[in-house]
This record gives C-alpha cells, sequence and structure tokens, in this order.
C-alpha cells in the first residue's frame, strides 16, 4: 500500500465515529431514575390540592454541544437540525415543540429532546456540522423534574442561593447553582413554574429533599 494511500485510509478512519443508538425502542420499557418512587401510584392516591405540584418528564434525551458561537456555518447547521437556533445570549434558553436548549457556557449548550429522537438527532449532528465540536449523550445520567404552584418560591427559597424575583429571573432564564446539597440545572418556565435537571446520582437525595422542604405547603404528585 502507497503511503498516499496510507493516508487517505487513515484520514477516512478518523472522519468515521463509533455510532450506536443507546435507545433500545419504543416496545421495551425504560426505567428513570425516579422509577422507585412510583409517581403514578403517589397520583392517584395521593393529595389533591397543595402549594407545590412536582411531576417528572422522564427519559428525554440529554445531548450536550460544543460549538463555536461566533462560527455562522455551524449556528446554521445546528438550526437546520433543530429547526431553532442556539441562544447565545448568557443564560438563556430556546424551545420549540418538544426540543429546548439551554445556554450552559460561552461555547456550551443543553439540548433535550424526546427520548426516541435521540440517535436521529445525533446522527443529524453527523451529518450536518461542519468543524470541530463536540456533542455528548448522556441522557441516562440525568432526568428532569417540574415544580409549580402557590408556594414554589418559599420552597426554592429553602434550596437555592438564587435571587428569584421575576425581574432578576425571568421566564427562560437558566442557571446552575446549588440545590440543597447537591447542584442542578434551574430553568424558570413561568411565573410560579420552573424545570429541575438533576443528575441519576442525586435524583432520590432531590426528591425525598423537595418532599421534607414541601410539608407544610403540601405535595400533589402528577403525572
Amino acid at each position: 500500500m502507497s503511503d498516499q494511500t496510507q493516508m487517505t485510509a487513515a484520514q477516512s478512519a478518523a472522519t468515521k465515529a463509533a455510532v450506536m443508538n443507546q435507545v433500545p425502542g419504543a416496545d421495551i420499557a425504560g426505567q428513570s431514575p425516579l422509577h422507585h418512587a412510583d409517581f403514578a401510584t403517589l397520583a392517584e392516591q395521593g393529595q389533591k390540592i397543595g402549594g407545590i405540584h412536582l411531576c417528572e418528564h422522564k427519559l428525554l434525551g440529554h445531548l450536550t454541544l460544543r460549538c463555536n458561537p461566533n462560527n455562522p456555518e455551524q449556528l446554521a447547521a445546528v438550526e437546520r437540525v433543530l429547526g431553532v437556533a442556539l441562544p447565545l445570549t448568557p443564560l438563556t434558553s430556546v424551545v420549540k415543540g418538544e426540543y429546548s436548549i439551554r445556554w450552559m457556557s460561552p461555547d456550551e449548550w443543553l439540548i433535550l429532546v424526546p427520548g426516541l429522537a435521540t440517535f436521529d438527532i445525533e446522527s443529524a449532528f453527523r451529518d450536518e456540522m461542519p468543524g470541530h465540536y463536540s456533542l455528548v449523550n448522556s441522557s441516562g445520567g440525568s432526568t428532569v423534574l417540574e415544580i409549580s404552584g402557590d408556594d414554589v418560591l418559599s420552597l426554592l427559597q429553602k434550596s437555592v442561593p438564587v435571587d428569584l424575583h421575576i425581574t432578576a429571573f425571568p421566564v427562560g432564564k437558566v442557571v446552575s447553582t446549588l440545590f440543597a446539597k447537591t447542584t442542578v440545572t434551574l430553568r424558570r418556565l413561568d411565573e410560579k413554574r420552573f424545570e429541575l435537571v438533576i443528575r441519576r446520582s442525586f435524583s432520590d437525595y432531590v426528591w425525598l429533599w423537595i418532599q421534607d422542604a414541601s410539608l407544610e405547603y403540601g405535595l400533589v404528585i402528577e403525572v
């Protein structure tokens, strides 16, 4: 084999990635990090009135994208794949349908998508994205809790060192912060509705904390 042929083969191999669909399929039941909490039963048998409402958005696709925010070709490619532009303003987010993107740092974004769409989106990025970038699928490592209600601000004020006044923390704002003794990605969805992206290893701790912190308000589980 000539040096030229060897170089071409090496370059071709370098452009290929080991690609595997990590989601088994819709016919296999997946389990979230909080499967053991049995939210469906708690929602059916638990209290129906309370100042805190909680639901889990389970088994979503979690993708961490790192790319150059000053590269118009990469920005255009992301918009082609997701149908929405990356949020470039710090601590902001965008949503389109079932896709949502959170600004995490100057060159990093957290993208949440329907779980069964994750592999197709990964594949589309490989087809569309030019230049140097990173896309990491961490879907199994996190879950999402949504908390809302008349007393949600009081609960969060017990839990996070963040100014949650609507003027300081408007709808769509995203921060990575402490929640009790762990870290979460906190996003405001509405005046009295928030999203917590939490690590699998701390999901039970956060769930137990929310139960305790909401005792005085009443906790309603939704599915």
